[in-house]
């Protein structure tokens, strides 16, 4: 049965992690290895992941292998030097602030018995009528494109993201890059079993500005507008 490593991109992520450290310690079966990757948190977020794992390893509960290490800032940054010290056969990316369901493991392996990569359906975690609509229309977008977002958490063989050089260093829209390059050498497999993602941007900024927007930093992607430019913007 095929193996999994999670990499996790951190940066200031530590009121995230105690749910982070909870959550994935009760997936069943479990994955092989958790590596975080700190893009150089200031909110002690690195000292508290350290401290975590530390106290795992003491109480000889865990059988994961968990890790982590320091890199310079950028999401991308982050996932392929992650990568890079995966032991497992499958890769599975993961936002700090996204739950996974507890059979994850089981349904990446089943999964990857017909496709080398994959994502999940995804939920935002709102209780807003409005959000439901956008996270079904995520999921169908993804499954008529055959792209998927980092929210979906991404789950690739290691030879095939190797062979497609990891991911792109970019600023932003580094997942639409990469799906973009692995749709055209496999077919993408779409899970029906959500993960659970914060909605906390689209409750702040208003869920249709929000949807605007990204549908016209989605569009001047695809037109060739600098993934520089659309981080600025993103983040304005």
């Amino acid at each position: 049965m095929s193996t999994v490593s999670i990499i996790v991109p951190i940066l200031n992520e530590a009121n995230n992690l105690p749910h982070l450290f909870t959550h994935i310690a009760g997936l069943n079966p479990s994955p092989q290895q958790i590596i975080l990757v700190d893009g150089g948190s200031n909110d002690d977020s690195f000292e508290w992941a350290q401290k975590f794992i530390a106290d795992l390893n003491n109480s000889n509960q865990s059988a994961i292998n968990w890790q982590v290490i320091q890199s310079r800032a950028g999401r991308a940054r982050q996932m392929n030097k992650g990568a890079s010290l995966a032991t497992s056969d499958i890769l599975l990316f993961l936002h700090a602030d996204t739950e996974l369901p507890t059979h994850a493991v089981a349904d990446i392996q089943t999964a990857m018995q017909k496709s080398e990569w994959g994502r999940f359906d995804v939920r935002l975690n709102s209780r807003q009528p409005m959000l439901w609509v956008v996270s079904h229309m995520i999921n169908l977008r993804s499954r008529l494109t055959s792209i998927a977002t980092g929210d979906q958490a991404i789950f690739i063989t290691c030879k095939l993201f190797e062979q497609v050089g990891g991911y792109p260093q970019q600023a932003l829209m580094e997942d639409v890059e990469l799906c973009k390059r692995l749709k055209g050498i496999s077919q993408l497999a779409c899970l029906k079993s959500k993960v659970i993602t914060s909605a906390r941007r689209w409750e702040q900024h208003g869920t249709c500005r929000t949807i605007l927007l990204m549908w016209q930093l989605r569009f001047d992607y695809w037109r060739g507008v600098s993934a520089d430019n659309i981080k600025a913007r993103y983040y304005k």
